[in-house]
Order: structure tokens, then C-alpha cells, then sequence
């Protein structure tokens, strides 16, 4: 097509035009694929009609008829393969109108206000994004009460939910409503309702019949695709199904990017549409939405993740992106007067039962981001925001620490006395100033009498020595080289050993809700890269630092909402530890992180507690 036809697919128009390419692709496909039979009955009724008779006419009668034969049955296999494939639905959280009847009379609204169809449900996405999602394929009837809520109360007008093809069978023509959860807890009302406009006014080119017909088509070929792709698919299963997914294959390409522009010319029609509702306020809110996904990215990396690896999950994470919304905004300049906001109504309040939605939200972003159970048990309990410190972040600590030493246990690496001796020398000094050189002998005497050195433990003191020990690295003290990258590979092969002793998850249980996305390996959407060995070693060390400032110096675990797990001081989030730690790390330079020790009246050579 030239420009100028791809220059018309921007708007309405075009995207039906795309539409019927790709259904153009499909009947062609079909016209190929009969082309066989077609040849195949000119050449039986020629020779029953005494027209085409001959020894090569029967050749070419007998071969072409097989060849028709093998194309029909090829044909009917891609077919039956498209057909019962399920296209993957969108992990969500079903939200009926009883849980939330403000809010589906704020989407009936918009919808009447945009002249289109109402969507037949709404749910919930632990995600910052909001999309419409065609849930009509008969695969996806039977589950209709896990991911498709009961449509609203207008679906009996002409222009609600529609009456299509699928009515018959209780889904609801219309396509389904996601909303990203976060929106909900952070955005107002009138924010939310803005946001949503241009997505709503979706319905109105998806109520199209040849846009529909293309959209089930491509969606088809995908699920057709992803069938072989899926773990657990045997060498038999993907033999038989080669042929059939290599055409699907061929069939996507070719109306890929007819696809590809319709969805383009579907969103520009809708936004078009959308400028007549709140077209101002919109402005405003996509700045909010912006702002909510940097919010709600920090939450999960810093503050949810810690969580997740130790086997808890925090039940309102939702509610915790205002938290850590609100401290962007006292942090950052250009976040300024976003906090004044809070004042006006949240959109949480248009939920009947905002804290159990949350929940459900929180459990659903575990199994997404980090591939939790689909059900809370034993080793995967919920936790409060009050309880985090405690639960979470002190037992990470204590935990890390404690498989710290146990490397430097298997390593044959001796406890330090040296700290120990130094503290009493530097109390015997002390004393010694007042009293005189005479009395500094006596005293160091009584001292080393009555004060023996701490019976060999867990302290801090054994990780600085052994880091610093001189001679293994390029770093001042020596060593961050050698010394450092052995201790971080048996804290790697440690943990490696650790998760593979864990028990599976029952994340392929028979009923799980997995079932409605696809046998797709979780977490679908990994928050993370694995994290190399120096990281781990930092992270363990840290660790380490701070369970001995709680044991030693009356420090205290926290939780900062924008960097995670934190370590107060009277009262104070001490920021300056990491790059003191990276100093022992990396260089073998344990002289930054003993003085800011000193500085607090940390006991390194004392003993702290392990889990």
C-alpha cells in the first residue's frame, strides 16, 4: 500500500481498511489451500464426462486428487489447531459490580458520554496500564467467573455489552475492562476518569464487525504459535504439530503489520474521540501516571522483592505506592505539590472493600514478578507494612549474615581477636590518661586479667579481617582481589545450593488460575537479572554491618519506601553505609568502614545474633 494508504490507517478509517487486509490474507489463504480440490474436480468430472481421457490424464487425475486430499487434511489440521488453541488472557483480578458499583458507574458514564459500547466487566492489573482485552473465544467461557466479573447493570441497552457471536454460551460480546491497581490508590476520581477515557472509547472501533473478525484471527494464529512453544509439550506432540505452527507462522507474518497498523488507527480513532472528555485534566493525569509507575517500580525492586525472596509477600502494596509516592514528592523538586493532592477523593474509594482488592492485587503481582503459590501458606504468608521491619528486614539480615559464615566456616577462615584486642588497648589507653604511665600497666594487666577476649562467634570483625587481609589484591588493604571474589562464589554456589533444596512451588497445580494465561513459565515478567557475586557479597556484608549496629549500638531495622530495607540510627536512615562497604568489597579498604563503626559505637568483635 503507498503512504498516502498508510497515512489514512491512522484514523478510523484506515484501521478498517488494515482490518480487511488482514482478513484478505486469511481468504487467500483459503483459496490456496482449495486451489487443489478445485483442479482436483475438473480433472474427475473431465474424465467421468469423457472429455480427459488418456493415460497421463488419469496420472495427473490420481495425483492431483492425492494431493488435494493431503492439502484439505494439512488445511483441517491448521484449522483445528487455531480453533481449539486459547489465546492467552492477561493475569487479572476480577472486580464485579457488586465490589464495586461507583466505579462501573463511572465507565457507564464515559461510555455514554463517547457514544460507545459499555465494556461487559472490569478487572484489576498489578501493573501501571490499562487496555481493553477481548475475552469471547470459547476457550474462555467455561472459567468466565475467575477473569470476567458480571457486566454492568446497562448491558441490556443497544449500545451496553453487546449480543454477538458468544452470547449464546454467557460471554459478553464487549471486551473486558483492565485497570492497573496502582491507578486506582494513587490517581483521584476525576484523574482516573480521564485516564480511562481514551481506553473506553476502545470499544467503539472493537464493536466493529471486520475489525472484531481480524482481531480473533490474529489472536488465533498467536495461540496457534505458542502452542509448541509451551514447557511441557513432548517430542511427539511438537512432531505433529511442526507443519501446522510453520504455516501459523507464515499466516502471521503475512498480516503482521496490517495488524500492527489497525491497532494503531484503532488507538488514534479512540484517542480522537476521547479529546472531547476531560480533555484538559488529561494532561495532568498522564503526568500522574508517570509518576506512579517510577513509584510502583521502586516498590516492587526495592521494597516487595526483599520480601519475596524470604517467603513473605506485603499484603497492600497498592496502599504503600502512596508511601512512596509521597516521599518522591517530598524528595524530589520536580515533584512538587503532587502531595497536596492527596487531599482530594482517591479512586480506591470508588471499591466497596478497598483492602481486600488490594490484597488480591498484591498476591497476583508476587505470582507475576517473582512467580510465588497462587495461595498464601506456611512459607509464603502475607505481611503488614507494620511488621515489615521485623519480619522482613531484620530476618534478611540475619539470615544473609548467618550464610555469610557459614562460607567463611567452610572456607576455614579463624575468628578475629584482633578487634577485640584493640578495643581493650584503646579502653586501657583512656584510662591511662588520667591515672599516668604507671597506672596504664596495672590497669592493662587487670584488664587482660579480668576481661578476657570474647569466646570465638559470628562478628563483624572476622568479615572485615578476612576482606582485608593484605597480599590477595590491587586495593589499599589488598583484599578486595582474590580474597573477595572466593568469599563472593561461595556465597553464590551457597545460595544456589539453598534454592535448589526448596521445595517447587505449586504454581502448575491442577485449578490453579495459571490455566487461563497459558502454561507460561513464572514469573512472567522477572523484575531483575540474577545478581552477580560482588552484589551478593555486598548485600551479604552489609547485612552483616547492620546486625551488629542492632546488637552492639541499639540501632534499629527499617523500611525506607523508595530504597527498601534501611538501617536506622536514632531514628535516622544512615545512607552513607553502602559506599563504606563497597570500600571493604571492592578494595579491601576496611579503614572507611571502621570509622564510621567507631563513630557510632559499633562493637565489631562482639557476637550478634543469627538466625
Amino acid at each position: 500500500m503507498s503512504d498516502s494508504g498508510m497515512g489514512e490507517g491512522m484514523g478510523a478509517q484506515g484501521a478498517r481498511v488494515r482490518a480487511l487486509a488482514v482478513l484478505r490474507v486469511r481468504s487467500r489463504a483459503l483459496a490456496l489451500a482449495l486451489l487443489p480440490t478445485a483442479a482436483a474436480v475438473v480433472l474427475l468430472v473431465g474424465g467421468g464426462t469423457g472429455h480427459l481421457r488418456g493415460p497421463g490424464w488419469d496420472a495427473a487425475r490420481w495425483g492431483v486428487t492425492a494431493l488435494a486430499v493431503a492439502v484439505l487434511l494439512l488445511t483441517a489440521a491448521v484449522a483445528a489447531v487455531i480453533a481449539r488453541a486459547r489465546p492467552a488472557l492477561s493475569p487479572t483480578v476480577p472486580v464485579t459490580e457488586k465490589a464495586a458499583p461507583d466505579l462501573y458507574r463511572l465507565v457507564r458514564d464515559l461510555a455514554e458520554r463517547l457514544d460507545v459500547p459499555v465494556p461487559s466487566a472490569i478487572a484489576l492489573t498489578p501493573d501501571c496500564d490499562s487496555w481493553l482485552e477481548d475475552r469471547t473465544h470459547p476457550g474462555h467461557s467455561k472459567p468466565r467467573s475467575v477473569s470476567a466479573p458480571a457486566r454492568g447493570r446497562d448491558g441490556r441497552r443497544g449500545k451496553g455489552p453487546g449480543r454477538g457471536k458468544g452470547a449464546g454460551r454467557g460471554v459478553a460480546a464487549a471486551p473486558v475492562l483492565v485497570i492497573g491497581s496502582p491507578f486506582l490508590w494513587w490517581m483521584r476520581v476525576a484523574e482516573l476518569r480521564a485516564v480511562l477515557a481514551p481506553v473506553v472509547a476502545g470499544t467503539g472501533p472493537a464493536a466493529h464487525p471486520d475489525i472484531a473478525a481480524a482481531r480473533r484471527f490474529v489472536r488465533g494464529l498467536d495461540a496457534a504459535v505458542a502452542v509448541t512453544a509451551r514447557p511441557g509439550a513432548g517430542p511427539l506432540r511438537r512432531a505433529v504439530l511442526a507443519l501446522p505452527e510453520l504455516l501459523a507462522r507464515v499466516l502471521l507474518r503475512a498480516c503482521g503489520e496490517h495488524a500492527a497498523l489497525m491497532e494503531r488507527g484503532v488507538a488514534t480513532a479512540a484517542s480522537e474521540r476521547a479529546q472531547e472528555v476531560d480533555y484538559g485534566l488529561r494532561i495532568v493525569a498522564q503526568e500522574q501516571v508517570g509518576l506512579a509507575y517510577a513509584g510502583w517500580d521502586r516498590l516492587l525492586t526495592r521494597v516487595a522483592l526483599p520480601a519475596w525472596r524470604m517467603g513473605r509477600w506485603p499484603s497492600r502494596l497498592d496502599a504503600g505506592v502512596v508511601s512512596a509516592l509521597t516521599e518522591l514528592s517530598r524528595r524530589d523538586r520536580l515533584a512538587e505539590g503532587f502531595a497536596s493532592r492527596l487531599g482530594e477523593r482517591p479512586a480506591c474509594d470508588l471499591l466497596e472493600e478497598p483492602g481486600a482488592v488490594d490484597e488480591a492485587a498484591s498476591l497476583l503481582a508476587a505470582r507475576l514478578f517473582h512467580g510465588g503459590p497462587a495461595e498464601a501458606g506456611p512459607d509464603w504468608s502475607p505481611v503488614d507494612w507494620q511488621q515489615y521491619p521485623e519480619e522482613v528486614v531484620d530476618r534478611k539480615w540475619r539470615t544473609e549474615a548467618a550464610r555469610l559464615h557459614r562460607v567463611l566456616d567452610g572456607m576455614e577462615v579463624r575468628p578475629s581477636t584482633r578487634s577485640a584486642r584493640s578495643a581493650r588497648s584503646a579502653r586501657s589507653g583512656a584510662s591511662a590518661d588520667s591515672v599516668g604511665p604507671a597506672a596504664h600497666a596495672g590497669s592493662l594487666d587487670s584488664l587482660e586479667f579480668l576481661e578476657p577476649a570474647p569466646a570465638p562467634g559470628p562478628n563483624l570483625a572476622r568479615v572485615m579481617d578476612h576482606l582485608a587481609r593484605p597480599g590477595s589484591g590491587s586495593g589499599p588493604g589488598g583484599g578486595g582481589g582474590e580474597v573477595g571474589d572466593a568469599l563472593a562464589a561461595g556465597i553464590s554456589a551457597e545460595l544456589a545450593r539453598e534454592e535448589a533444596s526448596a521445595p517447587p512451588t505449586p504454581a502448575e497445580a491442577a485449578g490453579d488460575s495459571l490455566a487461563l494465561w497459558g502454561a507460561d513459565p513464572l514469573p512472567l515478567f522477572p523484575l531483575q537479572p540474577p545478581r552477580t557475586g560482588r552484589e551478593l557479597l555486598a548485600d551479604h556484608v552489609t547485612a552483616m554491618v547492620c546486625c551488629s549496629a542492632v546488637d552492639t549500638a541499639g540501632a534499629a531495622p527499617g523500611l525506607d519506601w523508595l530504597d527498601g530495607p534501611a538501617l536506622l540510627i536514632d531514628g535516622e536512615r544512615r545512607a552513607e553505609l553502602p559506599a563504606r562497604v563497597l570500600s571493604l568489597v571492592e578494595d579491601g579498604d576496611a579503614e572507611p568502614l571502621r570509622a564510621w563503626l567507631a563513630s557510632l559505637g559499633v562493637r565489631p568483635e562482639k557476637p550478634v545474633r543469627l538466625v
